[in-house]
Parts: structure tokens; sequence; C-alpha cells
């Protein structure tokens, strides 16, 4: 497995990770992980093809808890992320959705660790920035937990690059996430350059448009009726028919270039060695077809045709909805 780095000062780490948002969320996506057991058979898994970077966080459900299981006794050879931020309410839409005060900041970390059942967090990420609370005085108390010993490294996620330049004026920053696919290509804009100039690596999230890049849902009812994707603008009405015709074009490139069209979308985005993909998957067999995305080598002729045929602002439709979108640093 080929290795990559989570800023200057960080550690080495897969080049591919794996997102656990399909693990401990029964009720998020079609296929999601409802069994420990299952859970922990499929991070076992990827570790053995040398997955090291697991992603998850205290607002999914039972990940933390699965994901700590599959980890006893392999601690040392996993990179361990989690992420606060998010705060479940019993009236959501009226009550504050954000919190990161710097006493929050301590509570959540306290609590990962418990239900982790590990000693240190090697990338604490900051989920969504609260409006509320001054970037500096989270990523402060976020620093005070790297001096305790409870974190290594500090990652920030949905962040404009003037947030991501005062935070790392306070602590280094090590890793940024956000949504970033043949689907999303807004980093590009601004977020890339800055990363790069501040020695950042940028974790991709969603890097296969969450499922179209796949090549595999071809109708909305290919989602199960709780799958919170049938509420997302990129899978109703025209929209949808429309991201599956560019999704076809991908598939006939990945086609002729003799790989899946997963494995396509994660290889154009290694193509750019700042960024660390982190597919989500709960399915044991896809893991692997997505760690066979670091063989697939693609040219100067290949990346021209993949920007041919799914070119900036191909995907219709937003990323999110408004009010997810109201979450998300600008």
């Amino acid at each position: 497995m080929e290795q990559r780095t989570l800023g200057h000062s960080g550690p080495s780490v897969s080049a591919l990770g794996l997102g656990c948002m399909s693990i401990g969320i029964a009720d998020v996506y079609t296929s999601s992980v409802r069994d420990d057991a299952d859970a922990v058979a499929l991070i076992h898994r990827a570790l053995d093809l040398g997955i090291t970077l697991l992603d998850t966080a205290d607002i999914y459900g039972v990940s933390e808890i699965q994901v700590g299981q599959a980890l006893k006794g392999h601690r040392a050879n996993a990179i361990l992320a989690t992420k606060f931020g998010f705060v479940v309410t019993d009236h959501p839409g009226i009550e504050r959705a954000l919190n990161a005060s710097p006493a929050y900041v301590r509570q959540a970390c306290d609590a990962s660790l418990k239900r982790l059942g590990v000693d240190y967090i090697d990338l604490y990420y900051l989920h969504r920035v609260d409006p509320l609370v001054p970037i500096e005085e989270t990523v402060g108390a976020m620093s005070e937990l790297v001096r305790l010993g409870k974190v290594r490294q500090i990652g920030l996620s949905e962040v404009s690059p003037a947030t991501v330049r005062k935070a790392h004026a306070v602590h280094p920053i090590a890793a940024v996430q956000t949504e970033y696919s043949l689907w999303s290509r807004e980093p590009e804009e601004a977020l890339l350059p800055a990363l790069r100039a501040l020695g950042i690596a940028l974790v991709a999230y969603s890097p296969l448009g969450r499922g179209f890049l796949a090549g595999r849902i071809r109708s909305v009812d290919d989602l199960a009726p709780n799958d919170w994707r049938r509420h997302n603008p990129r899978f109703q009405g025209d929209n949808f028919a429309k991201n599956v015709a560019a999704a076809d074009r991908v598939r006939q490139l990945a086609s002729e270039k003799g790989c899946t069209p997963a494995q396509l979308a994660i290889a154009w985005l290694l193509t750019n060695p700042d960024v660390i993909p982190i597919p989500g998957t709960s399915n044991i067999a896809r893991l692997e077809e997505n760690a066979g995305a670091v063989t697939v080598k693609l040219t100067e002729g290949d990346i021209a045709r993949i920007e041919e045929a799914a070119p900036k602002g191909v995907a219709a439709g937003t990323r999110y909805d408004a009010a997810m979108l109201e979450l998300i640093d600008q």
C-alpha cells in the first residue's frame, strides 16, 4: 500500500483510508453495517490490506465503539481519526447543532477516548466550525489535548482557507477533511492551494460521489426507504438522471482502462500527492475493490479523457440541502 504523510509533521498513513460512517449508523446508507462482528471483520480486512487510516466520528452512532473493538490487539497498526462538534439535541433546528467551546472540546475528547477504548487519538478533527466560538479558542483547547497526550495531531473539517490560516497560526494543522471527488471539485479553487502552501494534507470524504461514481446506482429505488441520500439534491428529479448519465461516461472510461468505475474515480484523486481519499463501505468486496485503486496508474491521456467526461461542475444539484450547507464554513 502506498504511503502518504499527514501534514509536514504528521505520521505516515496509507494513501487510501477507510471512512467509517457506514459502520455504526444503521439508517444512513442502504447497506450500513448493523452487526458488531461484521464491522470488526471489515476493519480487520482493511488493516490486512495495508489501510491504516481509520476515520470515524462521535456523531456516527456506535461507530467509535465498533472501531475500538476492532482495534483491540491492533492499535499499533492504525492511525485513528475521529471528530467532534455536532451535538444531538431533542429539538433539532431549534437548539444548537454545533458546539466547539473549549469546555466541550475537552468533554467530547474524553467521551470519544472512552468509547474507542484507547489512550490517545492520532488525529482529532473539529467536525464543523461553530460560528459562536472563534476558531482560535477551539484550536487552543485542542492543542491542550495534544499537550496532555490525549491527541497527537489536529484536523479540521469543511473549513475555508481563511479559517485554516487562523487555526494553523495557533497550532499546526495536520489535515483538513472535505468532500472532494470528480463530482465535487470546489476544493481546487482555493482550499487545495492554501493547504499545499501550509503543508497540510487534504482528506477527501465521499470520493465516489456518494455512490454515483461507483456506477451501481441506476434508480432511486436502489436506495433503501430510509437512506438519507433520497433527500440529497443530487438524487432528486432531473438531477438524478443527469448524474447517472455523467457516471455512465466515467464507467465507460473505466471499462476501457480495465478497472472498475470506483477504482478510476479514486485513482484520479490519488494523482494528487496531497490528497488522501477515505471511501466508506460496509462490504468487504467493495473494500478490496477500492484498495485496488492504488494499482491503477493514469496517464496524462487518461486524465484528459476523465476531465472531458466529468469536467468541473458536472454534477447536477448541490452536494447538500440548504440546512446542511448552512453548517459549512465559507
